[in-house]
C-alpha cells in the first residue's frame, strides 16, 4: 500500500523521471511501509547538499547501475530521506523542496512550515 496525497493535501505529483527516482523507481517519493529509509522528500538538489551527503557516506553523484542509480548534478530532483534532509537542514545544507511531490507522510517527522520555509520556487532558480 502506498501514499498518494502530498503534504498539501492533493494528490501527489511525481518527482522526477529523468532522472527515475522514487523508492519504487516510479518518479514519486511515496511512503511505502518496506522503505525504511523513507524516501518521502521530493528535493532539487544542489552542489551543498550532495557534499553535505557525501560528508555523511552516502555519494548520489556517483553512478551506481546495479542499484538503477544514474548519479545526480545539481538541479536534478530526487527522492531523499526524511532523516537525511533534517540533518542537513540542522547544518544550513538543505536543499529546496518540491511541496507537491513530497509524501503527506513526511509530515509526521517535519513540520509545514519548515517545508514551507524550503519551497521549491522554480522563478528563484
Amino acid at each position: 500500500m502506498t501514499d498518494d496525497t502530498n503534504v498539501l493535501g492533493g494528490q501527489l505529483l511525481p518527482c522526477s523521471k529523468d532522472p527515475m527516482t522514487g523508492w519504487e523507481r516510479d518518479g514519486c517519493c511515496r511512503s511505502n511501509p518496506q522503505d525504511t529509509g523513507r524516501h518521502e522528500i521530493c528535493a532539487v538538489v544542489t552542489e551543498e547538499f550532495l557534499q553535505f551527503s557525501a560528508a555523511r557516506g552516502n555519494d548520489l553523484v556517483t553512478p551506481r547501475p546495479e542499484l538503477q542509480f544514474p548519479g545526480l548534478e545539481p538541479g536534478d530532483r530526487w527522492c531523499v530521506c526524511i532523516d537525511r534532509w533534517l540533518e542537513a537542514e540542522e547544518a544550513d545544507a538543505a536543499p529546496p523542496v518540491v511541496l507537491e511531490a513530497t509524501a503527506e507522510a513526511a509530515l509526521s517527522k517535519v513540520p509545514p512550515s519548515t517545508l514551507r520555509d524550503y519551497e521549491y520556487d522554480p522563478d528563484e532558480n
